[in-house]
Order: C-alpha cells, then structure tokens, then sequence
C-alpha cells in the first residue's frame, strides 16, 4: 500500500461494528526490553525481548439505545475478552489487510461540556498475539444459505505457528437462525480435497469468537472461511479475519 491519508478504517469490537462512531482509532505493539547487560557488554546495554502486548484504543462520537450501537456495546463488554479487528485503511473486503486479536475491553469513557457533540473513548488491551492477515468475509454481503468463502494464498504454517481466525456475527435475522462458520485449507486455489482446521461454535445472536490452530505444522497454504446456515429465512451479517502468527 502506498503512503495513504486515513478516510476508511473498519473497526470491529466482538459483535459491534464501530467504524461509523470512530473517527480515531490507534495500535500499537510493544516488546518488553529486559537489560540483560554484564561485565562482558563491552561497554554497551544488552537487552532481552520479553512479554509482548498490543493495545487497541479509539475514539468518537456516542450513540446508544441498540446491541450495534458503541454503548450498548462498551457496556456489555466490559470487563470480558473478546475477537478485535482493524482494517489497513482500505475498508474489509475479502483480501484487505487486517490486523486482530484476542484482547480485553479495559476502558470506557463517555461524555464532555454543554454543547459538544457526545464523545466516548475506550482501550481493549491483548490477551493473545496481534495478528496481520486479510480479511476473510466481508461485513456488508449478508448470508441467507450455507456456503463458502473466496480463498485466500496466506501460505502454509510452520510448525510452532498458528492460524488465527476472528470471527464478528454483526447482525441476525430470521426464525430460529444459527450460523456454524469453519476454516478449511487445501494445497490448491479451487480446495479439490478441504480440511476443515478450526470450527467456531454454533450462532444464534450477535456475538464474537477467536480460536487458533495448535502449533501442528500444516502444509496447506490456501485458506477460506465457510459456513453452514439453518433456521427459517435466515440472514446474517458477519465479518471473518485470517492471519497466521
């Protein structure tokens, strides 16, 4: 990507889709530096890579009286750990960067002065790896049938590596729905023979889920979500990332 001005960051918060309440959003990714310096440094500081963190922090204006809405949604996460995921500035479709994690809603703060448009800020701080992949389904294409996903060339996982997979079911429509979205893999773009890799649990209301892979080297290096829909005139909005890390 080119150097860019920031017009079109997506910013999804487990089952919340913040982007049009946002107008700052910020990630950072640390590195402890541990002094590992002795009387063999030469003279100079040596240091040691310890615990790693993201943070995820954003801002803008306030909206409630809906689950979609940031205050609904701040409140009822609170406290709780769930799947982030940040678009490169290039919205979410299939194939766009994004970077996600696993990560702990820490903050909420709302309000300001008579006349000011109603603020809200909030930090979700990591509790698993930030992860760079590509968004795997995009937000706006709504699902009313089981199906499958575009594929995606991530490559294969190397052994003590692992593939992510966030999942945001933004909205739910219908009678008695349910949404059981999978990972699959394949040595080939057309997935002659798939392998399913992750499976999140059954949906049936808005929500989000994160799972990872084992650590087990998989040779497969093309990926896709899919997903298996059932109830009477379902329809589901949701967005998927894939990233391995």
């Amino acid at each position: 990507m080119p150097k860019t001005i920031l017009t079109n960051v997506r910013l999804f918060a487990v089952a919340a889709d913040l982007t049009a309440n946002s107008n700052k959003v910020e990630l950072s990714a640390e590195v402890e530096a541990k002094d590992s310096t002795n009387y063999a440094s030469a003279g100079w500081k040596e240091n040691l890579g310890g615990l790693a963190s993201a943070e995820i922090s954003g801002e803008g204006q306030w909206e409630a009286g809906d689950p979609s809405k940031v205050d609904d949604a701040s409140w009822s996460q609170l406290g709780g750990v769930g799947p982030w995921s940040i678009s490169a500035n290039n919205g979410a479709a299939v194939g766009d960067l994004a970077y996600f994690t696993s990560a702990l809603r820490s903050d909420y703060k709302l309000f300001d002065a008579v006349g000011e448009v109603a603020p809200w800020t909030g930090t979700a701080k990591s509790s698993w790896p930030l992860v760079r992949g590509q968004f795997a389904h995009p937000p706006g294409t709504a699902r009313t049938a089981s199906g499958t996903g575009t594929a995606l060339n991530l490559g294969a996982v190397a052994a003590g590596k692992r593939l992510y997979a966030a999942l945001h079911v933004l909205s739910v429509a219908g009678t008695t729905p349910s949404i059981t979205a999978r990972v699959e893999s394949d040595d080939a773009v057309g997935f002659p023979s798939a392998t399913t890799r992750l499976t999140f649990a059954a949906a049936t209301a808005a929500g989000g889920q994160i799972l990872r892979t084992d650590g087990t080297a998989i040779t497969d290096t093309w990926w896709r979500i899919a997903w298996t829909i059932s109830g009477t005139t379902p329809s589901f909005l949701f967005a998927a990332t894939l990233g391995i890390g």
